[in-house]
């Protein structure tokens, strides 16, 4: 089963590269991108439920990743939202988790478990939060 994937990320080189990557490796579809809060937003409320998966970035264009966070508080069930950033530590980690991120990636180094999410998600498990 393919996850439908909304991705929010503002630079583009690093988008354009986890599309590819999850695509490929973790039987994602993406169905699109924002780099600014105010565009996800619009995103997902358009599309309440039409999306398995968003991944977002904390710093953005415009606005924040936690702001996502925050308007993705009333999804559905089997709705998964994670955090992709360079900035998971772990204060943000707990943040995020407050504000209902399922997991949280670092980029530099966790790009793999974030691929292993993904394929624990299209096989219908439940992944623990990382």
């Amino acid at each position: 089963m393919e996850l439908r994937t909304y991705i929010v990320e503002d630079n583009a080189t690093i988008r354009e590269n986890l599309i590819e990557t999850l695509e490929e490796l973790a039987s994602v579809q993406a169905l699109g991108w924002s780099d600014t809060e105010k565009d996800a937003k619009s995103w997902m409320a358009a599309h309440h439920g039409g999306w398995d998966l968003v991944v977002v970035d904390l710093f953005l264009r415009q606005g924040s990743g936690l702001g996502v966070l925050e308007a993705c508080q009333d999804r559905g069930r089997g709705q998964r939202v994670v955090v992709l950033s360079n900035y998971a530590t772990d204060d943000m980690r707990k943040r995020c988790a407050q504000l209902g991120a399922d997991a949280v990636f670092d980029k530099s180094n966790e790009i793999d478990a974030l691929v292993d999410y993904c394929l624990g998600l299209g096989l219908g498990e439940r992944p623990a939060s990382a």
